[in-house]
């Protein structure tokens, strides 16, 4: 029987951050976070752990060790090892950990701009400078890397902070950017923490590529941070892994837990668990039902909201929509939660030039989507 992702579930009063943020009349799209039930498999395996009544300090057990190297070998094509494996409460915490491994007070962490916020943050926490190398559009406004860019960016870093998927825009990076970006790396003896969270979440049949499965050398100098949160709904249950395969750059990274990163949450290692051996059907449909999301934003941006530029991203449930030619005051967000009463992510999070984009998330029901679209070209109209 096809999943259900098309009717609605009441998530008001159940502690949801997404929908308790904002007033009852309005629509919440902004922050990452999926509005469907998980897979059966994912509850079924968490109502038996609950027949255990002890619910005490958690570790990953080898089981889910191999289901991770199994996962990897057969979605990536990439060879890792148990041991290879950190599992963190989460993947922000993992590049933080990072940072403080590998850098000292002072020195560059590249980002491409825009990105998530915590990204745009994390060298700050530790003394360190962020080099910003903003993504360039080519004729279809598509993001890339500018190759001289990026060198004369390298070139002022100990770390490159990647993200790909690349959070807002949903861009998949190709194997052979990632070649030349692991190159520019290899060339000025930088360090490449990769957050991958989104990494499930390809469409049109694209494949994610690990940086780190590129080759041992580009492995060696490299850490790769993914989770099952995102693709599987289970943010909340607070578990993500690390996958670090040279064992010099693992101590190094499990040091920099300095009694902030705590042990792993007990049913967030049932749940990966169970997502990782059970869960591939329910991802086929989400990923076809976030596809039709994805395109049918797109066109009905096209007709309803014609001012909003916007193209379609390659992974993710998000939406990088470009406002600038509208004037919305005093910037798209705060138009469109007051005006509309739809939240979305305010462009200024994901950098400073930013400001007059919003970040949409898709992943709900249409009938959501289309309320969404609805109201926020009702606003336009009005004004």
């Amino acid at each position: 029987m096809p999943n259900d992702f098309d009717t609605p579930i009441e998530r008001r009063g159940t502690g949801s951050n997404k929908w308790s943020r904002h007033p009852a009349d309005v629509l919440p799209l902004w922050v990452a976070d999926l509005d469907f039930a998980v897979a059966p498999a994912i509850v079924a395996a968490m109502q038996e752990r609950l027949r255990h009544p002890v619910f005490g300090y958690a570790a990953a057990g080898q089981r889910l060790r191999e289901r991770v190297v199994l996962h990897c070998a057969a979605r990536y094509g990439w060879s890792i090892a148990a041991e290879d494996v950190v599992f963190l409460p989460g993947v922000e915490p993992g590049f933080n950990m990072a940072l403080k491994a590998l850098a000292r007070p002072g020195d560059g962490v590249v980002v491409n701009t825009p990105v998530y916020r915590p990204i745009l943050e994390a060298p700050g926490h530790w003394n360190l400078r962020r080099v910003d190398l903003p993504l360039t559009l080519d004729g279809c406004g598509q993001p890339g890397i500018d190759a001289d860019a990026l060198d004369a960016a390298l070139a002022q870093a100990a770390v490159y902070l990647l993200c790909n998927p690349h959070n807002p825009t949903g861009k998949v990076f190709r194997r052979d950017e990632l070649v030349a970006l692991a190159q520019a790396c290899a060339r000025h003896d930088t360090w490449i923490v990769s957050d991958e969270i989104h990494c499930d979440l390809t469409f049109d049949g694209r494949d994610h590529v690990p940086i780190a499965s590129l080759d041992a050398e580009v492995a060696r100098r490299t850490v790769t941070l993914m989770a099952a949160s995102k693709t599987y709904n289970i943010a909340g249950l607070k578990t993500a892994f690390a996958i670090v395969p040279d064992a010099d750059l693992r101590r190094r990274f499990e040091a920099s837990r300095l009694g902030m990163v705590d042990s792993v949450n007990l049913f967030g290692l049932v749940a990966t668990e169970a997502a990782l051996e059970h869960g591939e059907a329910w991802r086929a449909d989400l990923i076809a039902y976030l596809a039709a999301n994805r395109d049918h934003l797109h066109d009905r941006l096209h007709t309803r909201l014609p001012g909003v530029r916007t193209t379609r991203p390659e992974a993710t449930f998000l939406a990088w929509l470009d406002c600038s030619q509208m004037d919305l005051r005093p910037d798209p967000q705060s138009f469109f939660v007051d005006r509309a009463r739809v939240a979305l992510s305010a462009g200024s999070e994901f950098g400073d030039t930013h400001r007059s984009w919003v970040r949409l998330n898709f992943g709900c029901p249409r009938a959501t989507l289309d309320d969404a679209i609805e109201r926020m070209a009702a606003a336009l109209d009005d004004r």
